[in-house]
């Protein structure tokens, strides 16, 4: 059994004239992602999937995961479909893996999976999935949802 954690980063600041990719956390986001960190680092994730976004790159960070982080740039403006296809190329030997991403992206990935999640997936949130097999084995409706939480 493999298990998914999606994240979605945590609150990001809006800085007239900055990039979306190159927005920053604020000071309660930073917190938001020490925060679930506390919560995700017990399931000793092995890898964490990250977007290039700097509000991704330090909600990752933030999280004090003991695994490597990858930066993918496929996640950012990512749909369910195209997450699905990232998450089957993760090796075998990963039991634990962590997507960090956005919305709506990540919000219809726990959808597609689990067929749960409706109350919404605020930045900072989180979903814990078990899956019955291998990542190649991911497809839509195969998960199941055995955590979420919403700061």
């Amino acid at each position: 059994m493999k298990t998914l954690i999606v994240v979605r980063h945590a609150t990001a600041a809006q800085v007239p004239g900055l990039a979306d990719r190159e927005r920053p956390l604020t000071e309660h986001g930073r917190r938001e992602a020490r925060d679930a960190g506390d919560l995700i680092r017990p399931l000793k994730p092995g890898l964490v999937l990250c977007s290039p976004s700097v509000r991704t790159r330090e909600t990752a960070e933030l999280l004090g995961i003991d695994a490597p982080i990858e930066v993918e740039r496929d996640i950012y403006e990512a749909y369910a479909d195209e997450l699905l296809d990232l998450l089957r190329r993760t090796g075998p030997e990963i039991e634990t893996l962590v997507l960090v991403g956005h919305n709506p992206g990540v919000h219809e990935l726990v959808l597609t999976i689990t067929g749960d999640g409706n109350a919404g997936f605020p930045p900072g949130a989180y979903a814990v999935i078990e899956l019955p097999g291998d990542w190649d084995d991911l497809d839509p409706g195969t998960g199941n949802l055995v955590r979420a939480h919403r700061p």
